[in-house]
């Protein structure tokens, strides 16, 4: 029985839990849009080589170790998990939601470019203004 990743470490504390289902849903929604180590970097912040390799080893299961997120970082996340949620509500199909991330949107906000062009952009703004696109598509 394939126990998740989450539930086999023991953890000190809230911010470790929150850290540890951050990285998570994290890893496992930039994985189904097929992201790149380098473009999932970006999207974290820009962390160090060797915090970013210690999050992803966390998030496949190869290391106990918890992972304490700066309060950006968790930030950051919080707008992707949001994206891919109203992606999800308006695309129920996840390889559709998948595929338009990366799609050039004529809308104004991207302006021919993909929501993944405007989200590599690096700012938490960025990805704060694509949640809100979502979420006015979406009617909230």
């Amino acid at each position: 029985m394939h126990t998740s990743t989450a539930t086999q470490h023991s953890y000190e504390n809230r911010e470790d839990r929150i850290s540890a289902a951050a990285l998570l849903n994290f890893f496992g929604i930039t994985d189904e849009w097929g992201l790149s180590s380098k473009e999932q970097m970006i999207l974290l912040g820009n962390p160090a080589k060797s915090s970013f390799y210690r999050m992803k080893e966390f998030a496949d299961g190869k290391s106990m170790r918890p992972v304490k997120l700066p309060q950006d970082t968790l930030e950051r996340v919080s707008y992707i998990m949001g994206i891919y949620k109203a992606l999800n509500i308006l695309l129920p199909n996840n390889q559709r939601a998948a595929e338009w991330v990366k799609k050039p949107n004529v809308a104004p906000l991207f302006g021919g470019q993909s929501a993944l062009d405007v989200m590599l952009k690096g700012r938490v703004t960025d990805l704060s203004d694509v949640r809100r696109f979502l979420d006015g598509e979406r009617g909230h």
